[in-house]
């Protein structure tokens, strides 16, 4: 019995371990699918750029910008709504009276007590209480509110160009470091060519040198020629490293092996004008609101010297524990809690009040001209920032031209190092020629598919540059699959 019962316990352990190693196995291959599938799908660059755009933390800081100014905006609005205040106090104390002047004292909390005058101090005590409605509205303020509204409205445009231009400037980046990364992968491939026909050539040598065909300092030359080879695509994969750094920064994603779309290195643009101003680049477009928003700042200060029209009314209530006939020979009170609680007298209160600070015209007058002089500072950055893209304009057409020649060009250099390299490698296999030839020719091959690697893409970073003055993104992010 304890054999069979023992059996049939090892049998429903071992179906146990198969079912959870079949889960796991069916977990890694599903994990490993769906890699697989990640890897064979190449980042597009809209795709990066909407990454970027999502996750990028600056950007979200410019957005919680724009979120708290257009929380001020209707913060100030409810300035317009009427301060309504009321208190309950109850307390417990004396209520000695004594001539004599005094004055608040700010920060300070005095006594109100209020009761007869005696020859000395006594110490009759009771309790007291006082219930308060108050209200005060500032109905009409000569225009200051809505200066003030118009200023938290200047705010709102500000951070929301500011939101705009830093969303504009990370998807300019987010391109420039996709074109980058995309020639840098493209070097390590051709560094990685290099190589393989330096090997070639080292065998080569090798075979020619073993049977006598060759100088043995041919074969130094060679080996010198692949460590040579070696080296540089060491230095080409850290220049990807590095640049695949700098995108998965702006993407605010890990630094992996990105896969990107290489149809830029057979496609050139379609378009390459565009009748968009510089005044439209988000760029300027901010520095413009920061001109306005001091204009605005600048109003307001001046209407801030202006009064204010009040409305006002109190009502207050008032119960004592002393009697109405307390006095210094017959002090009548009740030191009962619920008698000095209760309300027994009410007073009331309501007018209208033109409240005016006259010296704030001699204080507000240098805050006016500080403010001027801000907005002259920000009229300098904003014509020194157009004159940049201006330039930068000009310089972006001059590049795409030059991009377009070298695109033309390049092919042609491409074949005839090519044929050259060929030629070489069959008359040095014939003894016709020498290494320091077919090195040469080696040399011009890598340097022309180099080019070719990187003509296009000049065409892109070219266009990239004119969308960046311009401010015409779509230039660029259209002709983008």
């Amino acid at each position: 019995m304890l054999i069979s019962e023992r059996r049939k316990e090892s049998t429903s352990m071992l179906k146990t371990a198969i079912t959870v190693i079949t889960t796991m196995v069916a977990a890694i291959v599903m994990f490993h699918s769906s890699a697989t599938a990640q890897e064979q799908h190449p980042l597009s660059l809209s795709e990066a750029i909407t990454t970027g755009l999502k996750n990028y933390q600056n950007i979200q800081a410019k957005r919680n910008y724009l979120n708290a100014s257009s929380a001020l905006v209707q913060n100030t609005r409810n300035e317009y709504l009427p301060n309504v205040i009321a208190s309950v106090q109850q307390d417990y104390g004396t209520i000695n009276g004594q001539y004599g002047a005094l004055a608040p004292v700010v920060g300070a909390t005095g006594v109100s007590s209020s009761g007869p005058i005696s020859a000395s101090q006594n110490w009759n005590a009771a309790f007291g209480s006082l219930y308060l409605l108050n209200t005060n509205w500032e109905f009409f303020s000569f225009g200051r509110l809505k200066s003030k509204i118009s200023l938290a409205n200047a705010q709102v445009q500000k951070d929301s160009a500011d939101l705009v231009q830093e969303q504009f400037i990370q998807s300019v980046k987010i391109s420039g470091a996709y074109l980058n990364l995309l020639t840098a992968q493209k070097l390590v491939e051709n560094a990685q060519a290099n190589l393989e026909r330096a090997v070639s050539v080292q065998h080569t040598v090798a075979a020619r040198t073993r049977t006598g065909l060759n100088a043995g300092v041919d074969s130094s030359i060679a080996n010198a020629e692949v460590s040579r080879a070696k080296l540089s695509l060491i230095d080409a994969k850290n220049a990807e490293l590095q640049i695949r750094n700098q995108l998965a920064q702006l993407l605010n994603v890990a630094p992996v092996a990105f896969s990107l779309d290489t149809t830029y290195f057979n496609l050139i643009p379609t378009e390459t004008n565009t009748s968009t101003p510089v005044t439209q680049n988000p760029q300027v477009k901010y520095f413009q609101t920061r001109i306005n928003q001091s204009d605005v700042a600048t109003e307001y200060l001046k209407k801030s010297i202006l009064p204010g029209l009040n409305l006002f009314g109190i009502l207050q209530t008032r119960g004592s524990g002393f009697d109405y006939s307390y006095n210094v020979t017959d002090a009548k009170y009740s030191k009962d809690y619920f008698e000095g609680i209760k309300p027994v007298r009410t007073n009331y209160v309501a007018g209208i009040s033109l409240a005016w600070n006259i010296t704030s015209i001699a204080k507000i007058k240098q805050q006016v001209k500080a403010q001027q002089f801000i907005t002259a500072a920000y009229k300098n950055e904003y014509d020194l920032v157009s004159t940049q893209l201006q330039d930068q304009l000009v310089l972006a057409d001059q590049r795409i031209e030059n991009s377009l020649q070298s695109a033309h060009e390049v092919p042609v250099q491409y074949k005839a190092a090519a044929d050259a390299y060929l030629q070489k490698s069959v008359l040095y296999k014939n003894g016709l020629t020498n290494i320091v030839d077919l090195q040469q020719a080696l040399y011009a091959l890598n340097r022309a598919e180099t080019d070719r690697s990187v003509a296009n893409i000049n065409v892109w970073q070219a266009l990239l540059l004119k969308a960046a003055a311009s401010g015409d993104f779509d230039l660029f992010v259209k002709q983008v699959k």
